[in-house]
């Protein structure tokens, strides 16, 4: 009897060992599944990965794939700041796509400026920004260009461009430029001052922006215009300060409330002018930025109050984009305005540094930034240019 316990203990002992050494198995053999089917998983995240490259790769349209492009930017107007700037937004983006970017300003030389279009127009580039051309010969010389099947980008140029097929025109959203300086002249003067106005025709942004400015005077009969004065030259601050200098020899104290300057180039040479005269009693409102004339509205004592402007580097990165698009056979719109922004010198002196076109993003919310026109393809040719 106890022999046959014995046997039973021992056959129940082998029949459990059996059944744990089985389910070590299953177990192991479990694990080693999941963990196979973990590892396809993660391939197929890494071949999903790949794939999502390769479709964006494939995105990029075939007019812009593995083409050696070429950009001519030519600006009529030069030697300031915003120009500068402008020239290196269009340079810069284009540049960060693998694009070659060549740009000329022919500082206000008309006869210059059309040369360097047609001489341009010679030379196998795949799409033009015109700056500032504001004559029927840029309307003659867009038609070449276009004729030529290459694209076209106009910034501040001639309306009547608008009538050939397949431009943009792009510009500064110019009445609301003079808008909001105008407005913050007659908020700081409740509606009553003696105004210099500084404008100069012939150029479609100052007409634009003139137009503005001829409402506002209807509009609020408490504002006179006491003179004026405008040129558009490669001086242009020196005529305007010695223009102004002599306007305030005339007009003693108390008799002039404000400067408006439809250009920052007049603006600057205003405010040097006021300095000069011991007239910092005169407020200075204008239009356009650069870092000369942020560094002035923050001066001690400055005069100049307040500017409303458009970053013009973003313009030129803007304008680049819009140009890539038609040379990928891409839907563009005729007509483009960038916003405008109202600059003060409250609120530079408030932000707690010295602001200048580096950091004003720091005192002006969605300055220098935007996704306007910036496509997917283009993203993925930024990325693929960065890695080479």
């Amino acid at each position: 009897m106890k022999k046959k316990t014995i046997v039973i203990l021992f056959v129940v002992f082998t029949i459990g060992v059996i059944g744990l050494t089985g389910c070590a198995q299953k177990t192991t053999k479990d694990n080693s599944t999941k963990k196979a089917s973990s590892i396809q998983e993660n391939s197929a995240d890494k071949d999903n990965n790949t794939g999502t490259k390769a479709v964006a790769a494939s995105a990029v349209p075939s007019k812009i794939t593995g083409k050696d492009l070429k950009i001519m930017v030519v600006r009529k107007i030069g030697g300031d700041d915003h120009t500068a700037q402008f020239l290196a937004g269009a340079k810069q983006e284009g540049e960060s796509y693998g694009i070659t970017v060549d740009t000329f300003s022919a500082n206000g030389d008309s006869a210059k400026f059309h040369d360097a279009i047609n001489q341009a127009l010679e030379k196998d580039y795949d799409g033009f920004i015109i700056s500032h051309g504001d004559d029927a010969a840029t309307v003659d010389d867009v038609k070449k260009i276009t004729a030529k099947g290459i694209p076209v980008v106009t910034f501040d140029s001639s309306s009547d461009i608008s009538k050939i097929d397949g431009v943009t025109l792009t510009s500064q959203d110019d009445e609301t430029l003079a808008l909001l300086s105008l407005k913050n002249l007659i908020q700081d003067n409740d509606g009553v001052a003696n105004i210099i106005y500084l404008w100069v025709d012939g150029f479609p942004p100052m007409v634009n922006r003139n137009r503005q400015y001829k409402a506002m005077l209807e509009k609020y009969p408490g504002l006179k215009e006491v003179e004026r004065f405008g040129v558009a030259a490669a001086d242009t601050s020196v005529q305007t300060q010695n223009a102004v200098s002599a306007m305030l020899a005339k007009h003693p104290k108390g008799t002039i409330d404000a400067i408006f300057a439809t250009w920052d180039a007049f603006a600057i040479g205003a405010q040097r002018a006021v300095k000069e005269a011991g007239r910092t009693e005169i407020k200075i409102y204008s239009i356009d930025v650069s870092n000369a004339d942020l560094q002035a509205i923050q001066e001690k004592e400055s005069s100049w109050v307040s500017t409303s402007a458009v970053d013009p580097k973003l313009i030129g990165a803007v304008d680049l984009r819009i140009l890539l698009k038609k040379i990928a056979g891409e839907d563009t719109p005729k007509y483009y305005d960038l916003e405008a922004a109202l600059i003060t010198q409250e609120e530079l002196k408030n932000g707690g540094t010295t602001v200048n076109m580096q950091n004003l993003s720091d005192i002006i919310p969605g300055w220098g930034s935007t996704k306007a026109f910036q496509e997917p393809w283009m993203d993925v040719l930024k990325e693929n240019n960065s890695k080479k």
